[in-house]
């Protein structure tokens, strides 16, 4: 169904723009020391790349149908990847610089600049891109109407919510202290590790995920039920005799 669609669409989209990383703090910086038309530059680069990632990935979706057949050795590699990544976020010492509220002047010429930085760094994020390709061969089997609900939900709700941190980020840039960020980087690594274990289990018990079937079945009357019927194809069959003589 649609709603189903919908709903999975806003749950991937809504983990992709809670993640603290440096996208985060690139739009804190241009939309604080530049303008909120800088931050609005940027953002509108990530999502550039994020829609030319899910076109081509949709363009190749008969390639990526082709790879289900190792569906079960790419959910092992998948969630060793995130499993590690998790493990590492947890791990590892996060020390963030804090952009400052000095203001820089900034020309018009200069927006194209922001603009093609947010664009390259969210298209050469490996994280991102395998991200993508996981999505994508995920949702190569089901309709076009489908994964159009799909991954429209997701990146209207990320572009949505960048575009709220562009004009909130004087606020967040003063409540994101030090250790608020650590916290949100080790609850965003806790994510990715829950996201490894759970893909880790389906391997494990090969359990195949689907989408529900979009065609309505048609209600199914009572004669139609009778002829479904052993007794009632067995009565079909007498009726069609000729008559006796």
């Amino acid at each position: 169904m649609l709603s189903t669609a919908l709903f999975t669409g806003l749950l991937l989209g809504l983990f992709m723009a809670i993640s603290v990383g440096p996208t985060l703090f690139a739009v804190l910086k241009y939309s604080v020391n530049h303008s909120y038309k800088a931050g609005l530059a940027f953002v509108l680069g990530v999502s550039i790349s994020d829609i030319l990632f899910v076109t081509v990935a949709n363009m190749a979706s008969p390639w990526l149908e082709w790879l289900h057949q190792y569906e079960r050795t790419m959910k092992y590699g998948f969630s060793a990847l995130l499993l590690g990544i998790g493990i590492y976020g947890l791990v590892k010492k996060f020390k963030p610089v804090r952009p400052t509220a000095r203001v820089l002047n900034i020309s018009s010429s200069l927006y194209a600049k922001i603009f093609f930085s947010g664009f390259l760094m969210n298209t050469f994020n490996p994280a991102l891109i395998l991200q993508w390709i996981a999505v994508a061969t995920a949702m190569a089997r089901e309709l076009p109407l489908y994964r159009i609900v799909f991954f429209s939900s997701c990146l209207g709700l990320v572009l949505g919510i960048d575009v709220l941190k562009v004009f909130l980020a004087d606020i967040i840039r003063r409540r994101l202290t030090l250790r608020r960020t650590m916290y949100l980087n080790r609850i965003s690594a806790l994510f990715i590790f829950g996201f490894g274990v759970a893909i880790l289990a389906l391997a494990i018990f090969n359990i195949e995920l689907k989408a529900p079937d979009m065609k309505k079945k048609k209600p199914q009357t009572a004669y139609h039920h009778f002829q479904s019927i052993p007794f009632g194809n067995h009565y079909k069959s007498l009726v069609s005799l000729p008559p006796h003589v």
